[in-house]
């Protein structure tokens, strides 16, 4: 995936476009004309008739792209090795507006991988960059799903929290790079 782009497409089927910022779920009807504006982490922005729009990469296909692949670990992983992924992943999460994933956003403040009988389970504490954000929902999904991609992964709570609230401070220096606030 490349990252902010230009590229106009024709939707080849119906799909559930997220309102950006509002958060809600709205029926695009194929061969509809849109502009593919962001293309990160497996999920696509595009530009319809004014509007901006969240399309999940599950429904890359109507975009006429391709969906991710799977993940996978040795089958000897450690519960390091397994974190690891998990960051990896949730590196591939970006906020639809901003081109930086949410971890350089400083958007994740905690990850524990955990065992249970049924096998890893995993608790992400995480922010948002305004608390009234539409898109917290779709954020906080998009992180849980990304996590139970996971291979070994069984469980996955993802926990929205505003204490202690978001700074631009908390963002690593490529994100203040890429955002123009270094």
């Amino acid at each position: 995936m490349q990252g902010s782009t230009s590229e106009p497409v024709t939707l080849r089927r119906d799909v559930i476009g997220i309102l950006i910022p509002a958060g809600d779920r709205v029926e695009l009807p194929e061969d509809t004309d849109a502009v593919i504006t962001q293309a990160l982490g497996g999920s696509y922005t595009i530009y319809v008739e004014g509007h901006l729009f969240r399309i999940d990469g599950k429904d890359a296909d109507a975009l006429g792209k391709e969906p991710e692949g799977e993940l996978t670990l040795p089958e000897d992983a450690s519960d390091a090795d397994v974190e690891k992924l998990i960051w990896e992943q949730m590196k591939t999460c970006y906020d639809p507006e901003i081109p930086v994933n949410i971890v350089d956003l400083g958007l994740i403040y905690s990850c524990k991988v955990d065992h249970d009988d049924a096998g890893r389970k995993v608790r992400v504490e995480m922010t948002l960059t305004a608390p009234g954000c539409g898109m917290g929902d779709i954020l906080v999904g998009d992180v849980r799903n990304k996590v139970l991609q996971v291979p070994t992964v069984e469980s996955a709570d993802v926990e929205l929290v505003f204490d202690p609230p978001w700074n631009q401070g908390m963002m690593s220096e490529a994100a203040r790079l890429a955002t123009g606030m270094l």
